[in-house]
């Protein structure tokens, strides 16, 4: 699987290429934006088709490492709270195979992202500190809006849920 970085979260990273990586998962690739929020390093991933959006708050300089495993378990945990069984969970987690992740965006993705950052404003809003908020309602509320491509308009999480049912 390939998350596509921008620039300031690349130069957090060890091992981004500068060229465009081949996706191999079923499950697509992902675009991910680092920013501060109350002086913590917060993180939105996006899908780069559905537009199923994960928020990651938090992040600390050595957890950058290990960034593949962090976003392993916020999907798959994100999967669990919308409800998915546990099999499905499984068979997505291994659909995803081995994180990649190359510094080539696309600015419709980014506009996406851009977004659900400020719709993730108004969440940050109602809470003291942006660690009092959990993560897995914060996505599930980012993740139930329409997306519209051309004429087709469908719901991010329910996309998301059809796309990880269809693996066998």
């Amino acid at each position: 699987m390939i998350i596509h970085c921008t620039k300031k979260l690349a130069a957090r990273l060890p091992a981004v290429s500068n060229e465009p990586l081949t996706e191999t998962s079923p499950l697509g690739s992902w675009h991910a934006n680092l920013f501060i929020i109350d002086r913590r390093n917060c993180m939105l991933f996006c899908h780069d088709e559905i537009r199923y959006t994960l928020f990651l708050p938090g992040l600390r300089k050595e957890d950058f490492a290990d960034l593949g495993r962090w976003f392993r378990e916020l999907f798959t945990a994100s999967l669990a709270y919308m409800g998915m069984d546990d099999n499905q969970v499984r068979r997505a987690e291994l659909a995803l195979g081995p994180m990649k992740f190359d510094a080539c965006t696309n600015r419709s993705v980014l506009g996406s992202l851009n977004q659900m950052r400020f719709l993730l404003g108004g969440c940050v809003e109602e809470v003291e500190n942006v660690m009092l908020l959990n993560p897995l309602s914060v996505n599930r509320w980012l993740c139930h809006y329409p997306v519209s491509h051309g004429k087709a308009f469908w719901m991010a999480d329910e996309a998301m849920m059809e796309r990880v049912a269809a693996l066998r």
